[in-house]
């Protein structure tokens, strides 16, 4: 299980899908999940409020600074937020596919 993991990103709405399409036909992620969320956060010392995507990806561990990379490139933000969790379990058959889909 440790190979694999998932990467959460927000972006802009707009942008959200172009950098799920890059991931996908990059075969950096097997699948991408979008969700449109309100986020508050202080940036650059002010309270701010914007609806994002939620941006979770699934792919393999080795993988993750490819990603970072390519999030990088076509996100708008400055800082954008993109943090790795490790999958601590998942079904095995989901896993594989996963693997098979980001070699």
């Amino acid at each position: 299980m440790d190979e694999s993991v998932v990467i959460l990103c927000t972006a802009p709405p707009d942008r959200s899908e172009a950098i799920a399409k890059a991931l996908i036909e990059g075969r950096l992620a097997a699948c991408v999940n979008v969700a449109g969320v309100r986020s508050y956060f202080r940036w650059e010392g002010e309270s701010c409020a914007e609806k994002e995507d939620l941006l979770i990806i699934k792919t393999r561990k080795e993988r993750t600074k490819e990603i970072i990379s390519k999030i990088t490139e076509l996100h708008s933000y400055e800082v954008p937020e993109i943090i790795a969790l490790p999958i601590i379990e998942g079904y095995d058959k989901y896993l594989e596919w996963v693997g098979e889909e980001t070699r």
